[in-house]
């Protein structure tokens, strides 16, 4: 399980309305903002989070978790109709597990 993820974005305006909604779709929400970062609770409670600052991006990988397909599905859509990139379609995935893959406004 992930604790935290702290990431480095450019725009905190374009962060905000792009993780705000696709998050939305996993029950995520935004639980603070500051004029240099966001925080969304990603869990049943606070101790999973993701913190958004303004530092110049690098690149990693990381993952969310679904609990069913369709919100897979919803979460895919959400973030191609708010500056997302297709990196994979919803599909089922070699090991058998159900996916989508996107590239965020930031590269990651």
């Amino acid at each position: 399980m992930i604790d935290h993820l702290d990431i480095h974005v450019q725009d905190l305006s374009h962060t905000k309305k792009f993780y705000t909604t696709i998050l939305s779709a996993l029950g995520g929400h935004l639980i603070d903002e500051s004029i240099s970062g966001l925080t969304y609770q990603t869990g049943e409670n606070a101790d999973g989070y993701i913190w958004f600052e303004i530092v110049e991006p690098y690149p990693f990988h990381f993952a969310f978790q679904a609990k069913t397909k369709s919100e897979v599905d919803e979460f895919y859509k959400k973030a191609l109709e708010n500056g997302g990139k297709d990196n994979g379609t919803p599909a089922y995935r070699e090991v058998d597990y159900y996916a989508a893959f996107i590239i965020d406004p930031d590269g990651y």
